[in-house]
């Protein structure tokens, strides 16, 4: 079977509350990399099922994901979109991945701790399993390259140790390629408005902690203005922004919108009131989001039109995936 070069995978839950950490985190890079490589991107519905979702909701945030792909410039004819239920290989995989992949390597991952809270023992097996699902959906593509955050590089090796073990059990070589990650960008990590020591997160109670894709102008003022700052200038060094947890995020979260690094914030702003600094991060957020929120409603407003791209997407997915898992069968000593 022919190795991929430079295919990329990556997905985001379709749990509802898109928001700025996901589109700088991931969405927005996953935009430039269809210059460069090879893209498959996956509304991940399946994940998000680890934790109850209300059907109608998960069927509309499913189609708000595909809706911000397209919004934010990923191109659907040359790149597959698909939602990660409509291909059953990802399903098919995970089984298999499951019975090479081992405990212990679960039992290490620490965002199953974060997520399960103190009641682990009330958590679904999903969500103690699903870095086997998302390997599987990494590896079913053999793809090369994965974009992840900082706090998905555990799963990332997890998907890698388990190709590894794959391969080295059955003889299969370099059958499945151990996926690279690529983090990029200044503000691979947004925080919360709120507290700048916390992720920004949709499920944070309070919806001043976070921009979402779809915020009006008004809104993203307001929360840009109340947004957690101390009571200093802004520093003219990156230094300078250390134990000022505010400060730091909301200087990244320029550097990010604008294409700078902090150093040419600080360069900019530094030694200014945050009186100063917070309308003119208004204005630059307003500047580049609310094209993507205008995009994004009109694309909404037709599902019919978001369902073809995610079945056209599906079939080119299937495409890929089935031909994998059937040499994984042959590999395993199904008949």
């Amino acid at each position: 079977m022919e190795k991929p070069q430079n295919r990329v995978f990556s997905g985001v839950q379709p749990t509802g509350n898109l928001h700025l950490g996901n589109y700088l985190g991931a969405i927005r890079n996953f935009v430039g990399l269809q210059q460069t490589h090879e893209c498959i991107y996956c509304v991940v519905d399946m994940h998000a099922i680890t934790v109850w979702q209300d059907p109608k909701e998960l069927a509309a945030n499913t189609r708000e994901v595909a809706a911000a792909y397209i919004a934010a410039g990923i191109d659907p004819s040359t790149n597959i979109i698909f939602n990660q239920s409509k291909v059953a290989a990802h399903a098919e995989l995970a089984w298999i991945l499951n019975c090479v992949a081992r405990i212990g390597w679960l039992n290490r991952m620490t965002q199953f701790k974060d997520k399960a809270g103190k009641d682990r023992e009330k958590a679904s097996v999903g969500l103690y399993a699903y870095p086997i699902l998302m390997a599987a959906d990494i590896l079913v593509y053999r793809a090369t390259h994965v974009p992840v955050g900082d706090d998905q590089k555990q799963h990332l090796e997890l998907a890698r140790d388990t190709a590894q073990k794959f391969n080295n059990d059955f003889g299969a070589q370099d059958f499945f390629p151990l996926p690279e990650p690529l983090i990029m960008g200044p503000a691979t990590r947004v925080m919360s408005l709120r507290d700048g020591t916390k992720k920004m997160s949709k499920s944070d109670p309070s919806d001043l902690s976070r921009i979402t894709m779809r915020d009006s102008a008004d809104d993203i003022a307001k929360k840009i203005r109340k947004a957690q700052t101390d009571p200093d200038p802004l520093p003219e060094t990156v230094e300078g922004l250390q134990g000022r947890p505010g400060a730091e995020n909301l200087v990244g979260i320029y550097a990010a919108l604008a294409g700078m690094t902090k150093a040419e914030v600080l360069a900019q702003y530094g030694g200014q009131q945050f009186s100063a600094f917070k309308p003119a991060l208004a204005d630059l957020a307003v500047e580049k989001l609310s094209p993507i929120t205008d995009e994004m409603a009109r694309l909404m407003a037709d599902p019919a039109y978001i369902d073809g791209i995610l079945s056209k997407g599906a079939d080119r997915a299937r495409a890929i995936a089935d031909p994998v898992v059937a040499r994984v069968k042959e590999i395993v000593g199904f008949i």
